[in-house]
């Protein structure tokens, strides 16, 4: 599927909110329920951003990823994330070749969607082999770059339960990352449903929907989506209200956190109201889509100090005083 021309950017946002009600019907045909979770992938691909999915086992974060890669007709490579794993092993290497030239082998890194699966359990050296993947679309191998194909898109995983041998990630990586987005246990109906379909020899044909080309057209359209001044200055003093010990800081900012989000919370507050407005048909985001993407954004920018942890004060509860 190629570029599809749009007589106005008002028929463009019509028809990327169409694209993203064909595409949560294509993924519920396997996906039961987490549609929220499936609305802030969709925005953060859409939005040209990268994303963290944070569950424990067993919740189909692997089964999501590689639905949204089919049915968006995109690349798709999976890296298991592990303590031995090397940055050669996720950019690729080169190799002596039969003519006794070196060639570059690309790596699992050489695809539009990548699943890193677990990605607090490789060493610092890998991670950050991946970030620059993530922040400059290219990697650099024995001092020569390659480029990443676009559309390119992280989507990583962490298990919150089981920390032991794991490398966190360091703030500064997890800015990378447009959206934090949580997987939460299915609904007693949802988990019926979902054994029903696992346990029998069912299974789902998926149609293609849209095509990396129209992906690139849908981010450059987000950028084009107008904002109102008093939209964007709420984003803004969202993001600034949780640094303690500033001017806008609120009380409970104060008392509970001790390092706030930065300025790239507040380009993705934009970008997200933007596209969360955009797949709802509306030509202009304004408050309410500000907010609902706030925790996504914010969740992992955000600092609890030792008073918080001791108290039971979550990162969720700060983000809604906030509202």
């Amino acid at each position: 599927m190629a570029e599809v021309a749009f007589n106005s950017d008002v028929e463009a946002v019509d028809a990327l909110a169409g694209s993203y009600k064909d595409l949560t019907n294509e993924i519920g045909k396997v996906i039961i329920g987490q549609k929220d979770v499936v609305k802030a992938v969709i925005i953060s691909l859409f939005s040209n951003g990268h994303s963290l999915l944070v569950g424990v086992p067993g919740l189909a974060k692997t089964l999501l990823v590689s639905t949204i890669a089919e049915v968006l007709d995109l690349d798709f490579k999976r890296v298991q994330f592990t303590p031995d794993l090397m940055p050669s092993d996720i950019t690729g290497s080169e190799i002596l070749g039969d003519d006794r030239k070196f060639k570059f082998i690309k790596g699992p890194l050489f695809a539009n969607i990548v699943l890193a699966d677990e990605i607090n359990r490789t060493p610092p050296k890998t991670q950050a082999a991946l970030l620059e993947a993530m922040q400059e679309r290219s990697v650099t191998v024995s001092g020569v770059r390659h480029k990443l194909p676009a559309p390119f898109f992280v989507l990583a995983t962490q298990n919150p339960i089981e920390q032991e041998g794991t490398y966190p990630l360091p703030e500064a990586q997890l800015d990378r990352f447009m959206f934090n987005i949580p997987l939460d246990y299915p609904s007693y109906d949802e988990e019926i449903s979902v054994v029903k379909g696992t346990t029998t020899t069912q299974n789902y044909e998926l149609n293609n929907i849209i095509s990396g080309a129209q992906i690139l057209q849908y981010q450059a359209l987000v950028r084009k989506i107008p904002i109102s001044d008093n939209v964007l200055e709420y984003a803004v003093k969202l993001a600034t209200q949780t640094r303690p010990g500033t001017e806008r800081a609120t009380q409970m900012v104060n008392d509970y956190i001790s390092w706030g989000a930065g300025p790239r919370a507040s380009q993705y507050l934009v970008l997200g109201a933007k596209c969360h407005a955009a797949i709802n048909g509306k030509y202009s985001p304004d408050i309410e889509d500000v907010r609902a993407i706030a925790k996504y954004v914010l969740r992992h920018r955000i600092v609890r100090n030792y008073k918080a942890e001791a108290e039971g004060i979550t990162e969720e509860k700060v983000i809604e005083s906030l509202f």
